[in-house]
């Protein structure tokens, strides 16, 4: 089985520092097959990752909507910001991104979702991220692998990781697929491995944040 990890980020996104030479060589040492790189609204430095590793390095992106975060992966154009669901979703469907939800029930982020606004979606996407390593709380991920079970959707996990350090901590294990046609196909035989990340992981990012805006 091929060992996946769908929610990363490097430098292209606002709160991270992390190159993609060193996301890569993390990633690679930590015995991952597949590395879905979304960053915040952009999809530079996956694209940037890809040239350097094209066997291991899925473009993606994380999206922020008017509503809460797309995640998506296998993206060839870049979706802006602050769109409706159901538009960033159409251009995504265009194509023929794998599409995902991040972290919809955390409530301590602006990209989570309103339970109602999710509800409008499900039809239209392929999974819900159910665990992410950085909610703070375990009550967020427990709600949506609940709503997945609930709705009968697909999930999906990821590190949500900010340095490359945290990357792999919460891997899909999936059959070998090629393309986002056959990811469809095998999600729902997925298996997880997750692991919490401690709330001072997100002091990685903070840092960041500021770094970049006082430069700015």
């Amino acid at each position: 089985m091929l060992k996946l990890e769908f929610h990363c980020h490097t430098y292209a996104s606002k709160d991270s520092l992390t190159r993609p030479a060193d996301l890569i060589k993390a990633a690679r040492r930590k015995g991952l097959d597949r590395l879905v790189i979304t960053d915040h609204n952009s999809i530079a430095g996956a694209l940037e990752a890809q040239a350097i590793d094209p066997e291991l390095v899925i473009v993606g992106e994380e999206i922020m909507t008017t509503k809460g975060e797309i995640l998506a992966a296998y993206v060839t154009e870049e979706v802006p910001p602050f769109l409706s669901p159901q538009e960033t979703i159409r251009r995504l469907k265009e194509q023929g991104a794998f599409i995902s939800v991040s972290h919809p029930f955390d409530e301590m982020r602006a990209g989570g979702w309103l339970e109602n606004d999710l509800l409008e979606i499900i039809p239209l996407v392929d999974a819900i991220e159910v665990y992410n390593s950085r909610c703070m709380l375990p009550r967020f991920n427990r709600l949506a692998r609940e709503f997945a079970e609930r709705h009968d959707l697909a999930g999906t996990v990821g590190s949500d990781a900010h340095a490359a350090f945290e990357a792999g901590r919460s891997v899909i294990l999936l059959d070998q697929f090629t393309g986002p046609n056959e990811m469809r196909g095998v999600i729902r035989a997925a298996k997880f491995q997750v692991k919490w990340s401690p709330w001072w992981f997100h002091l990685v990012s903070r840092y960041a944040s500021i770094k970049k805006k006082s430069k700015s």
